[in-house]
């Protein structure tokens, strides 16, 4: 009698522990992640290092972190080859079919068509592009990593105003796609002029497939740009810097963060030289922050690159956002859903990314991320050189480092 009942409570112990088991493992939960990434459209290298980044972060986070909570990270990446009708496609399919827990998209155009798709379904988006018209109202579900182009702008046009020898005013021309990311440097740009004595001398738009910018770079060379202020993808900057050349323009250029790819210092060569410059919201290895320590590990860990680029530091910046929100919703909710990670990123207060970014805040009404910009050299070999400090352009003193 004695044997019966001992193997008896060893036989519900076990059952116990099995049951235990099973129920851990339909607790255990994949985090859904899709997103729509340029992959083989136009400027795709960025896309594809985007894509770079958040995949070796994403893997970090599953392999050496053990996931959030134990529960692994599934991310999902389609190419929508820069085509907004595929973005909203997908978007709706993330959001429908896949029940994704937040979706990220790549353009202006798309985070624009998609969002009224993630508003109804309410599925949170981080945007790879600040296209500000993201934030207009009503802004729910719908994120930035960082600021603006109104901040780009703001900040290209204080940093000329502030190295610009003489007592007359600064003449700068735009030089610009004629989209809708290109024409997001052009009402910031008039307004920052006007309010603080910069002269705005010619705005010239031409389409993304255009061939040569000789004919625009002409026009403002007549106007008597001093400086160019460019919103255009890598190879058009390129393009521009060529047909400078071919007139005898010499003059700094500018851009917003989304000057450079890996293409465009290999094609570079020689047109680079030291008149390239852009506005770039983030830590750079001369920093020696914790955040790109952190970022450099995954260099070494997965040797998908072996350098900074800026866009896979891009592709990092938005799954470190992620991660961020998916741990806030699992401590403060206990759960990581759609509606769990859209309260907790809205909680953000001053989050702090070791550097790696500027710290994020993000409320009911305002998800535009920061507002932290900072200008840097962009040299032939790759590398970015801080010209200031970082600063809140319009808000705060610029400090002039070189």
């Amino acid at each position: 009698m004695r044997k019966f009942l001992i193997l008896a409570v060893v036989s519900v112990v076990a059952m116990g522990l099995i049951t235990l088991g099973s129920m851990n493992a339909v607790c255990a939960k994949e985090i859904k992640v899709g997103a729509v990434i340029n992959l083989t459209g136009p400027a795709s290298t960025w896309g594809q290092f985007h894509a770079k980044g958040m995949k070796d972060y994403m893997r970090y986070v599953n392999e050496v972190k053990g996931g959030i909570g134990g529960n692994k990270i599934n991310l999902t990446i389609v190419d929508h080859a820069y085509k907004v009708p595929e973005a909203i496609k997908f978007i709706k399919k993330f959001c429908t079919e896949d029940k994704m827990d937040i979706t990220a998209t790549w353009d202006a155009g798309s985070g624009i068509m998609c969002k009224p798709i993630i508003q109804k379904y309410k599925v949170p988006n981080i945007n790879f592009s600040t296209y500000q018209g993201i934030l207009k109202p009503p802004v729910d579900y719908a994120y930035l990593p960082y600021g603006s182009y109104i901040m780009d702008s703001y900040a290209v046009l204080e940093y000329i105003k502030n190295i610009h020898k003489g007592a007359s005013a600064p003449k700068v021309g735009l030089l610009t796609y004629n989209n809708a990311y290109g024409k997001s440097i052009h009402a910031a740009s008039k307004e920052y002029a006007e309010k603080h004595n910069v002269n705005i001398v010619a705005i010239e738009q031409f389409p993304p497939k255009t061939l040569d910018l000789n004919t625009e770079l002409l026009r403002l060379k007549q106007k008597g740009a001093e400086y160019i202020f460019m919103q255009c993808l890598p190879s058009a900057i390129l393009m521009a810097l060529q047909s400078a050349d071919r007139i005898k323009y010499d003059v700094p250029f500018f851009g917003t963060w989304t000057s450079t790819d890996p293409d465009f210092f290999k094609r570079g060569k020689g047109l680079i030289r030291n008149r390239m410059h852009m506005q770039f919201p983030g830590g750079l290895p001369v920093d020696g922050t914790p955040g790109m320590k952190a970022m450099q590990e995954l260099w070494k860990k997965y040797k998908t690159v072996t350098s900074f680029d800026a866009s896979y530091w891009e592709g990092v910046v938005v799954a470190m956002i992620m991660e961020r929100a998916f741990q806030r919703a699992n401590e403060k909710f206990g759960e990581v859903n759609s509606q769990t990670i859209n309260q907790a990123l809205q909680t953000f207060r001053n989050e702090d990314f070791g550097g790696l970014f500027p710290n994020l805040t993000y409320t009911n009404t305002d998800h535009s991320g920061s507002w932290k910009a900072r200008i840097v050299k962009i040299n032939e070999n790759g590398t970015y050189t801080p010209l200031t400090n970082f600063w809140g352009p319009g808000k705060e003193k610029v400090k002039i480092l070189r």
